[in-house]
């Protein structure tokens, strides 16, 4: 037969409180200092047999009790103290196993897990699995649209310069020229890889697209504002590989690339994990740092999805929606507002 004292688990995996033992080793302890002393006192009062020639007074016998009981009292408070904090250590680290066990419940339906498909009911999950579908279809019809240009460039090229009048214009003209001009524009596979980042440290395609990246003024800046904003979230055990956003069709982020804002790209907010929302939105409020990190982060990525829109396709805008650093945005412009 089972012990009744035994802890049964809760449907969020952690134990319920288990019944304290009626006696512990502290009451055992003081049990045995209270004896101690009370054969102590016994021997002295009965055994030694002090003088006693002199009259007892009141007084005399009030200081004698207090003697003999105020120790006594003394080991009981200490005793009450010391289970008490024990008490309270225990419910403390109860109390954090659960927080914990609540994080990872919620980062598992985030993920779609198999248990999640065992606890809900038959029709919630034919729904999701429709969700799934639909999303895949509307991807690959992505990969069929035509491009809107003739190169594989981030951002348009820089419109010729009208011929110079003269030899001496044209020398103005080249010590003119910016560095950036001169080098290859970046290709729009590379920076879609480097928005990603690399996946592991053997990930020699993922580090080469974030040299090229890096090498460029404008991507650069992004990618660091993105590593920062990574980088702080993960300190609230926020990461976007544990994120699975619901992806906005293209026409949606384009509609967002040409200033709309509001309702009508509620549907790019597409993170649904109430606990990072959570987190993210009190970070916000209460670290001023973070608060700015964040604002830098959604203004540098406007303004490099604006450019890259006007070159991109369907299919790598729908790559750039699934890389890490859309899913930041996601999931800061939701906290942010933006998409309200």
């Amino acid at each position: 037969m089972a012990d009744d004292n035994d802890s049964k688990p809760t449907p969020l995996g952690i134990y319920d409180r288990a019944q304290q033992p009626r006696v512990t080793g502290i009451e055992v302890v003081a049990v045995g200092l209270s004896f101690v002393w009370l054969a102590g006192t016994v021997i002295f009062f009965l055994v030694l047999k002090p003088d006693t020639s002199q009259d007892v007074d009141n007084l005399r016998f009030l200081m004698t009790l207090l003697a003999i009981f105020m120790p006594v009292a003394m080991i009981w408070v200490a005793a009450t103290a010391a289970r008490s904090s024990r008490v309270m250590r225990e419910e403390s680290a109860r109390l954090q196993a659960a927080i914990d066990a609540m994080r990872r419940t919620y980062v598992a339906q985030a993920q779609g897990s198999g248990q999640k498909g065992a606890l809900e009911p038959s029709v919630a999950r034919k729904l999701d699995e429709i969700a799934a579908a639909t999303r895949k279809t509307e991807t690959a019809l992505a990969t069929f649209s035509t491009t809107r240009g003739h190169d594989d460039a981030i951002r348009k090229p820089p419109e010729p310069a009208a011929p110079a009048a003269d030899g001496a214009d044209q020398g103005l003209l080249a010590l003119g020229t910016p560095a950036e001009a001169l080098s290859p524009p970046l290709p729009r596979a590379d920076f879609i890889r480097a928005l990603n980042f690399p996946e592991t440290a053997e990930d020699k395609e993922g580090f080469a697209a974030l040299r090229k990246a890096l090498r460029d003024r404008q991507s650069a800046a992004l990618i660091q504002a993105a590593q920062d904003v990574l980088t702080l979230l993960s300190q609230d055990g926020i990461y976007m590989d544990d994120l699975r956003p619901d992806l906005a069709r293209p026409e949606i982020w384009r509609r967002f690339a040409t200033g709309e804002r509001g309702r009508a790209i509620a549907a790019l907010g597409g993170i649904r994990d109430r606990s990072s929302l959570a987190l993210a939105a009190g970070r916000m409020k209460q670290d001023p740092i973070f608060r700015d990190a964040a604002h830098h982060f959604l203004r540098r990525f406007d303004n490099s999805f604006v450019e890259f829109e006007e070159t991109a396709t369907d299919a790598e805008i729908a790559a750039l929606a699934d890389t890490r650093t859309a899913r930041a945005f996601m999931l800061l412009g939701r906290v942010a507002g933006i998409f309200d």
